[in-house]
């Protein structure tokens, strides 16, 4: 490991003995180190955003540097003298000579310029020994039949624990300078002109709500919900494959900034299910028939044929039921590292559980940790994580059943954590309802001429948005394929806000 430097008669702690001497240490660069920051204060400041104390080696010295930390963070000079009294009771400072040791470290001048290296080594040295800490324990734990055996939630759990040293591995800190944000901001600002001057973020594949939104953005959560019936599924599965579409034609251009891998949670549908109902929008074939076998050879051969052109669209399914939220989360670090997924979907909220810890708690504060654990999700692992959830009864017994923030259900944290809420609503849907038995009736008549008008309408209101302005816009629901597109302003008897230009049969991509 080297020799001390100190002229100071000082011994070095005590080398590890057994199991302890397999683990990566060096405890001349942690001298080196501590020596540099009493007699460089500003050094401080440049190690302190990723070194911790415990990434020490030798305990003393993780003290030592705890104190350096603190005379700086009150603007006091940290030397052997102002450090001396902060250790006079230190059992293991004593042991290796008290005040002469802290003279000892900082008895050579040019650790100064090894000072950097050395900060690195410590910490590259300290994940080193929380790699192997981790081995250790998973072969433990494997080990270990004496409780009920659960293979699937140690794997889970040894995810969890190498995700976390890889997190402690950058180095970089959560701060950000202005400078850097700035950048970024202007980045942001020339995708979204280089677009055509309203998408900064992913594509949904509909022109109008690119427009509202700029597109899906980093870090964001957005709560797609609605009643049962008003095609939640559909629609989260239409921005999904867009999004992903898009990205594999930019792989082909050589663009890229729309589009990304996009990975599906389906709790309540199948893959197959899912993937059906892609190929028959994709192949422009009824669902229902597909799905029945109701079709003809040619209509068989174009579902053939785009699942030969979808076969390496960059949409991963998982389909497990009743995942936990710790479970979701890490599988979507996984697939964000190996896969590189850029949208992570959920469908829905409501059939996710929370920990163990809550499983006797309400429904509420169950819900409330899965919608917080969502959002921080799409903070760590810095991409957009749309959600779907259902709404509460009280939509049905309201005369105007469009949607509100207040019918987000069983819980107000998710109006709280989300940055978006949108809500997709179909009148059409409510208006079936309605008809008169007299076929033969003047109600009839007029119930039937709004029956055409509403035919295929829909729209998404946008009820909260953190980063702009609120609104509705305008959309077609064609049925028979499960495929939501953009409507030309002035179509139908929306408001008109928001409508997205386009033709009813297409996606903006």
């Amino acid at each position: 490991m080297g020799t001390p430097m100190a002229t100071y008669p000082v011994r070095l702690p005590a080398q590890p003995q057994g199991d302890g001497a397999r683990l990566p240490y060096n405890i001349d660069a942690e001298r080196t180190l501590l020596g540099a920051l009493m007699i460089d204060q500003q050094l401080i400041e440049e190690v302190a955003t990723f070194l911790q104390p415990e990434h020490f080696f030798e305990p003393l010295h993780g003290r030592i540097y705890d104190k350096i930390r603190m005379l700086a963070e009150r603007n006091h000079v940290a030397t052997p003298v102002t450090l001396r009294p902060l250790f006079e009771t230190d059992a293991a400072m004593a042991e290796l000579g008290g005040p002469a040791y802290l003279l000892g470290l900082a008895a050579d001048p040019g650790a100064v310029l090894a000072a950097r290296d050395c900060a690195r080594q410590v910490f590259d040295l300290a994940l080193l020994r929380a790699l192997v800490s981790v081995g250790s324990e998973l072969v433990a734990a494997a080990s270990d039949t004496s409780e009920e055996v659960a293979p699937l939630e140690r794997i889970a759990a040894a995810e969890e624990a190498l995700y976390r040293v890889a997190e402690r591995g950058d180095a970089t800190g959560g701060a950000m300078p202005f400078a850097a944000a700035a950048r970024r901001a202007i980045a942001m600002a020339d995708r979204a002109k280089r677009s055509g001057g309203h998408l900064s973020g992913l594509t949904t594949g509909l022109s109008g709500l690119n427009e509202k939104l700029g597109g899906l953005q980093k870090s964001d959560l957005v709560i797609l919900a609605g009643r049962p019936g008003m095609g939640k599924t559909a629609l989260a599965t239409n921005i999904a494959f867009a999004c992903a579409w898009r990205h594999r034609l930019e792989q082909e251009t050589g663009s890229g900034g729309q589009g990304a891998p996009v990975a599906f949670f389906s709790l309540e549908m199948s893959a197959d299910q899912l993937a059906t109902r892609i190929l028959a929008q994709h192949a422009q074939v009824s669902s229902e028939k597909l799905r029945t076998g109701r079709i003809g050879q040619e209509e068989f051969n174009r579902v053939a044929r785009a699942a030969e052109e979808l076969a390496d669209l960059p949409l991963i399914i998982d389909d497990t039921p009743a995942l936990t939220i710790a479970a979701l989360r890490t599988r979507a670090r996984r697939l964000k590292r190996q896969r590189g997924v850029g949208l992570i979907v959920v469908d829905y909220l409501q059939l996710l559980r929370g920990t163990a810890r809550n499983a006797g708690e309400n429904r509420v504060n169950e819900l409330s940790e899965i919608t917080r654990g969502l959002k921080t999700l799409a903070k760590e692992l810095d991409v957009p994580v749309l959600a779907l959830s259902q709404l509460s009864r009280a939509v049905e017994s309201r005369d105007d059943r469009r949607p509100q923030l207040s019918d987000l259900r069983e819980s107000g944290t998710i109006e709280q954590d989300a940055d978006i809420v949108l809500f997709v609503f179909r009148e059409e849907y409510y208006h079936a309802m309605k008809r008169p038995s007299d076929t033969g009736s003047a109600e009839f008549q007029a119930w039937q001429e709004k029956e055409y008008r509403l035919r295929g309408l829909a729209d998404v209101t946008i009820a909260k948005q953190r980063h702009g302005s609120t609104g509705r816009v305008n959309l077609y629901f064609a049925s028979e394929y499960t495929q939501f597109s953009d409507r030309a302003d002035g179509d139908g008897d929306g408001d008109g806000d928001g409508g997205g230009g386009g033709e009813p049969a297409g996606a903006a991509f």
